[in-house]
């Protein structure tokens, strides 16, 4: 404990990141708008987008055409609903890849009175003072060094590909937003695929290559809605536990040691599925759809924990 004091007296004087170095120079919205570009600029982006153009263009244009006529009534509906999914899978996605996941302040030091009570628990190893050795700082709860990024990231979950940025406390909502309106206009697209194939004269002559076509986009939104539904089955799961990715990880070797020492472990964030829910998506149900609304969320510095509601 000792250590950890003396390293606490010497946080004042350590240098400022670059980050806050260069906003005192240039001005906010441009240091933001160029990280936010360069975050757009990616293969794996740009993969995504040509995927959501491909599979809306096919859905609507090719098998709600063939199968009810675009410009009739069951036409238009059909093409309404999966327009206004693929519309909100959009959305998530760009606010996913824009929104900052959220950096560890430069001014952020641990209060070591509040923190003294936790050190001294062996069960509550994650509210320890935590120390980033890569960015020579210290870090709060649930925060972790992204080694893309290079830098720490509040409640960070994992850092996804797809969007070229991490996925933590200020965009986990959007992803999982993302994730919702992917899994559903993939099935529905699955359902309009499935619903036409069953409906056309397949004994017309030269009607192989079209089998073929008609496969193929059958098997790949199969795929990619079974792919989309097990992640987001996995992120419902964590949702109701109130934990992300890394510390359910961390969560396995945590109960292996306390079951190893005739203890047992409990995640100290889980709060309850519905409290868990309103801390994480909103307390206010209707907006949970909304992958914007997230006035809910505070400074992402410190969590409600089991101690403190007992």
């Amino acid at each position: 404990m000792d250590i950890k004091i003396a390293r606490l007296t010497k946080f004042p004087g350590q240098l400022k990141s670059w980050n806050s170095q260069a906003r005192s120079v240039f001005p906010l919205t441009l240091l933001e708008s160029q990280v936010k570009m360069k975050r757009f600029i990616s293969i794996p982006v740009f993969s995504v987008l040509l995927l959501m153009a491909f599979v809306y263009y096919i859905t609507v244009f090719i098998f709600i055409e063939n199968w009810t006529g675009l410009f009739t009534s069951p036409g238009l509906f059909n093409s309404l609903i999966f327009t206004s999914m693929a519309s909100l899978c959009l959305f998530s996605f760009a606010v996913c890849v824009f929104t900052d996941p959220g950096p560890v302040p430069s001014s952020y030091c641990p209060d070591v009175e509040e923190r003294a009570g936790s050190d001294q628990d062996s069960g509550n190893s994650a509210l320890q003072i935590k120390h980033c050795e890569k960015c020579s700082s210290f870090k709060p709860p649930r925060a972790h060094h992204c080694r893309v990024c290079r830098r720490c990231v509040l409640r960070m979950d994992h850092h996804c590909l797809w969007i070229n940025n991490c996925v933590g406390y200020w965009n986990y909502k959007s992803f999982f937003d993302l994730v919702s309106y992917g899994t559903l206009a993939s099935l529905y697209s699955t359902f309009i695929i499935v619903s036409c194939a069953f409906q056309k004269n397949w004994n017309v002559e030269g009607a192989l290559p079209l089998k073929i076509f008609y496969v193929i986009c059958a098997v790949m939104m199969i795929s990619l809605s079974s792919t989309l539904g097990t992640l987001l089955g996995w992120h419902v799961y964590l949702i109701i536990r109130n934990m992300t990715t890394i510390e359910y990880y961390e969560g396995i070797r945590a109960a292996w040691l306390a079951r190893k020492s005739g203890q047992s472990y409990q995640h100290p964030f889980n709060l309850g599925a519905y409290k868990n829910m309103t801390l994480i998506l909103g307390p206010n149900i209707l907006k949970w759809a909304w992958p914007t609304s997230v006035s809910h969320l505070k400074s992402g510095l410190s969590f409600p924990t089991l101690r403190d509601s007992s």
